[in-house]
């Protein structure tokens, strides 16, 4: 077998319910950030409970569970990286969730797009390592399949501006070079992280409900980076209003 070839068995000789058993009470839905800062802010919006722990090599991801309006929530801190993000949300699915909210920054490609604004990925450029072992490999995959639509509206009722386009997945931050930008823009990016096409590749996969999106935070251009307000203390307030806008459309996305 090739490295690159991709193999649908769906049984690994590792599996996450072999590591983690469905948790009694385990809201249906869950909510992430890849922020430290951002994180603890959402913990402390709202009355909280940990209800659980995930345990890996050098890290323990505490999960709690998050009361709005008699919602139930399960909320946790993402770990940064494809890979390991991966691996923690197939122990969240393990655990009992059938829905996932996650946002997180991204560097942006076109420099009119603002600080903190709202992007939402339609498609995925796969630059990255995990997504092929999870679905046949391709240069880009569809994201936010089956919630895309509701998203958008959900935004759309309140007014929230936002950007819709294809966002370019890359795990080596490192070697953004002005080569690689010029063709991902051609291709038809937006914006640029580093686990997107992994999660969408996950969710297609295991055939669970992911709606990814980001906030803009630093520009990437040839030759030229922009960090902006990539840093945790910068921009707060906004970045409680995109935590709560988060959690309110987990409380609305599981209504019946």
């Amino acid at each position: 077998m090739l490295l690159t070839e991709f193999d649908a068995n769906r049984q690994a000789i590792i599996n996450p319910e072999a590591l983690h058993e469905p948790l009694e009470g385990f809201p249906k839905i869950a909510v992430s950030c890849f922020s430290r800062l951002t994180f603890q802010r959402m913990l402390e919006m709202f009355p909280h409970e940990l209800i659980y722990e995930i345990s890996m090599a050098n890290v323990a991801i505490p999960i709690y569970k998050l009361v709005i309006d008699d919602n139930e929530l399960a909320i946790f801190n993402a770990p940064v990286g494809a890979s390991t993000c991966v691996g923690i949300l197939e122990d969240i699915f393990a655990l009992g969730a059938d829905k996932l909210v996650l946002f997180g920054t991204c560097g942006v490609l076109d420099e009119d797009i603002k600080e903190t604004s709202i992007i939402i990925p339609s498609h995925a450029l796969r630059d990255e390592g995990t997504s092929f072992h999870y679905v046949e490999a391709s240069d880009e995959i569809a994201v936010n399949v089956g919630v895309l639509d509701h998203f958008r509206s959900y935004l759309n009722e309140r007014q929230i501006s936002h950007k819709e386009g294809k966002v370019w997945t890359t795990d080596g931050i490192y070697r953004e070079t002005n080569g690689k930008l010029k063709a991902r823009k051609a291709a038809g990016a937006i914006c640029v992280d580093m686990e997107c096409s992994a999660v969408a590749a996950l969710a297609k996969f295991r055939g669970v409900d992911i709606c990814h999106f980001f906030y803009a935070a630093d520009h990437l251009s040839e030759g030229n980076w922009d960090a902006r307000n990539l840093m945790n203390h910068m921009d707060l307030d906004e970045k409680d209003k995109i935590a709560l806008l988060a959690l309110e459309f987990a409380c609305d996305w599981i209504k019946p």
